[in-house]
């Protein structure tokens, strides 16, 4: 199981960032299309509380989109919360 989830389309520059990031920093996740499945788009909107993508969860935590992910980078804390989480911390 991929410690980071993604929900994404495949043409949204935030979601292209967001896997560079992710892949630069050799951290696997799991990257579900939403771009033509409502069905899938309707579950991130349910489980975020919001509509854009893309919309990240390492572990259990909801992170935000691909802004807040790299905010936790540039501030030193997005390695520490994926080690914490790969350690099995909620």
């Amino acid at each position: 199981m991929a410690l980071v989830t993604m929900y994404t389309t495949p043409w949204c520059p935030y979601c292209i960032a967001a896997r560079e990031l992710l892949q630069r920093l050799g951290v696997e996740y799991e990257d579900i299309n939403v771009g033509s499945d409502r069905a899938l788009r309707a579950e991130m909107e349910m489980r975020a509380g919001r509509y854009t993508v893309p919309q990240i969860w390492i572990g259990s935590r909801h992170v935000g989109g691909f802004d807040d992910m790299n905010e936790l980078h540039h501030r030193g804390l997005l390695e520490p919360l994926l080690e914490e989480m790969a350690r099995g911390g909620d």
